[in-house]
């Protein structure tokens, strides 16, 4: 095999090639984007065709399931959980269901450069730092290699992550009969930014305010939950002081210029209703239109029961949750990303090309207040 795919459109950076070669010929490289790409070493690779059979983007369906989902409205009942989650803390109580059972949790956390990676969790205190929204594509590197292991050990398993990666995922497990005790739990996602700007971002920040940066966090609640505030409160702190700042560019460039997308998610697949998980999470944007006595200001949540997977997980945390069925016409309204993929401006190749010839800096001084 040359390569896995012809176009960048045609590749989400799931890592499930790179996770199935049975010859490590794949590994994941950079591109001047900063996005991940797998590269095949042909010193390697012996033609088995492994990486392009189980790729979500040239699978026959995207491993998605077939029946309509239903729609549920939904929020924590504790409120400390409520303030330390992006919307009504369904994955706290997801998670904490799978724990109790000596499972484990995979999801998107920081390293000590805050850059964004998966990990895995067997207690509360690291699922808690997979708790807030991470607007950065997150490097999975050998997860789904550590997803498999915990099952063959008959370890249940919550993966938690993008819709492509859940499909990628779903692709790697193939048939076994592994997946039994494994549940898969995506979000609706809007697009994933540049893992390259991020880190150009980061630099900015602490030349800016000086010293390291000590915490972020990319959705906040010290000011109300709402759609929006939602790209309102990117907070953080540097080792020069702990005075907590708030900061929009990242956010300016990512919701407002739209020109630092993964190519991919133009062309995604997975912007529909049928999902290639069990269950998916959102805000649940418009709330306060269809059912004022839902709305609260901590946070409320949409969920996707896609399968009976679903079910089981949602009843399983029936006592930590407030939710009612809804109709799917409302998240329908709300949600674009359930009908449609992000659409590029014509300004997205401008940037890259200004972004090569001036730097980063050159960019943030042309953002518009």
């Amino acid at each position: 095999m040359e390569r896995v795919y012809f176009k960048k459109e045609n590749c989400c950076s799931c890592s499930a090639c790179y996770n199935i070669c049975p010859t490590q010929a794949i590994y994941m490289q950079p591109d001047e984007e900063g996005f991940l790409y797998p590269i095949i070493d042909q010193t390697l690779c012996v033609d088995c065709h492994s990486c392009v059979n189980v790729c979500p983007l040239i699978c026959d369906g995207g491993y998605k399931e077939k029946t309509i989902p239903e729609f549920f409205v939904a929020k924590h009942k504790s409120e400390e959980v409520l303030m330390n989650s992006t919307s009504g803390g369904v994955f706290t109580a997801i998670s904490d269901a799978i724990l109790r059972e000596d499972g484990v949790v995979y999801g998107a956390d920081y390293d000590d450069e805050f850059r964004v990676l998966h990990k895995r969790a067997e207690n509360y205190q690291q699922r808690n730092r997979m708790r807030i929204s991470k607007y950065v594509q997150s490097n999975l590197e050998d997860i789904f290699q550590q997803i498999k292991k915990d099952l063959y050990n008959k370890r249940k398993v919550l993966f938690t992550g993008t819709p492509c990666q859940s499909a990628g995922l779903r692709g790697y497990m193939g048939d076994s009969p592994l997946i039994e005790n494994l549940y898969l739990c995506d979000l609706i996602c809007h697009s994933i930014p540049s893992p390259l700007i991020w880190e150009d971002y980061k630099r900015l920040l602490e030349k800016e305010y000086g010293g390291k940066l000590t915490s972020i966090q990319f959705r906040s609640k010290f000011i109300d939950w709402s759609r929006e505030n939602s790209n309102k409160t990117f907070l953080f702190t540097t080792s020069h002081s702990q005075e907590l700042h708030n900061d929009k560019r990242f956010y300016q460039l990512f919701f407002g210029e739209k020109t630092i997308m993964r190519p991919s998610c133009e062309k995604c697949r997975f912007t529909d209703i049928y999902r290639a998980s069990d269950i998916t999470i959102a805000d649940y944007w418009g709330i306060e239109k269809y059912a004022p006595e839902w709305m609260d200001k901590k946070g409320v949540s949409v969920i996707l029961i896609n399968n009976k997977k679903g079910v089981y997980l949602l009843e399983k945390c029936s006592d930590e949750l407030k939710y009612e069925k809804r109709p799917k016409e409302e998240s329908l309204a709300e949600q674009q990303r359930l009908s449609e993929p992000v659409k590029f401006p014509e300004s997205r190749k401008k940037f890259w090309e200004d972004y090569r010839k001036y730097g980063f800096a050159h960019i943030i001084e042309g953002l518009k207040d």
